[in-house]
């Protein structure tokens, strides 16, 4: 069968914090997938949907790969597996120096087992002064792998992105669009909610709390004059003190996060957003297979 139309699913790979996620919201260019300076703040494979003219290219962003050390850990590296085993292409993505990671290697080694059209991204080009740099990472990358383009970029300026459309539009090939025109991603609107409220923790809390926290989303209603949603959510955290730290003095802390929250929420539905937050206990939660399942990460299993 002939198509007029091209497509390709493309998985977006790489080690912690490298920029991923900021670089699948930049060739949307709408948010769907949070952000943070935190590393392994991508717990899921997250799909976003790219329609240009007669190519559609859906991008998978995994969680950032990594040395498992709880269960949801070991989901987080499940997810890396199964976006690059259900990609027909490939984005790596690195910083702008640095040593090559064994995380990186380990990528790199999966993409020639499986004889993967791959594109090398080197993104943060924004934070060099010396441009020669880049040159000698091109090259380092390029003696361990046959990669279809490598493209410097600049996921927080913009910078590149063109160029990098490009070389993913051309590498599409003839097939049907698998998702309307106008599909923006598969994640649900309270998926992106509760992930926006962790986003939000995320930006205020102090190391030791951020990677063991989840937030449940317990309803989301419409008001009749369809003008404010009423939200309430919970987050869980490991700790009693964890849980003093997210609410903070006098509410201080709880009250921060919701206001931030909702504001990213406001943004992304549309509409007025009536936030309500609570915080809750669930020891050890991580590596409990019902709770992994309850808030969404059990990919491992």
């Amino acid at each position: 069968m002939e198509y007029n139309t091209k497509s390709a699913f493309v998985a977006i790979v790489g080690r912690p914090n490298v920029g991923k996620s900021s670089l699948l919201n930049a060739l949307l260019g709408q948010k769907i997938a949070i952000v943070s300076p935190r590393p392994q703040t991508t717990r899921t494979r997250i799909m976003g949907v790219l329609t240009e003219d007669n190519v559609q290219l859906v991008f998978t962003d995994t969680p950032g790969l990594h040395k498992p050390r709880t269960k949801l850990g070991e989901a987080m590296v499940k997810a890396v597996d199964d976006g690059i085993s259900g990609g027909d292409m490939c984005v790596l993505v690195t910083e702008e120096k640095g040593e090559i990671s064994p995380a990186e290697m380990q990528l790199i080694e999966q993409f020639a087992r499986m004889h993967l059209p791959a594109i090398l991204v080197i993104n943060k080009t924004d934070r060099l002064k010396n441009k020669e740099i880049i040159a000698e990472r091109i090259a380092a990358f390029s003696a361990l792998y046959d990669f279809s383009a490598i493209v410097p970029i600049s996921a927080l300026t913009g910078d590149g992105l063109d160029e990098l459309k490009k070389e993913l539009f051309e590498a599409a090939e003839e097939g049907p669009h698998f998702f309307p025109d106008d599909t923006l991603t598969d994640q649900p609107e309270r998926v992106i909610v509760s992930e926006l409220i962790r986003e939000s923790a995320l930006s205020f809390l102090s190391d030791e709390v951020p990677h063991g926290i989840a937030v449940d989303i317990e309803s989301m209603k419409d008001r009749p004059s369809g003008e404010i949603i009423d939200i309430t959510a919970t987050i869980y955290c490991e700790r009693d003190s964890h849980k003093g730290i997210i609410i903070g003095k006098k509410g201080a802390m709880l009250k921060k996060i919701g206001s931030s929250a909702r504001n990213s929420a406001q943004n992304f539905l549309g509409c007025q957003v009536n936030l309500q937050l609570w915080v809750k206990v669930r020891e050890d939660w991580r590596n409990k297979a019902g709770s992994l399942r309850m808030f969404g990460l059990d990919s491992a299993e």
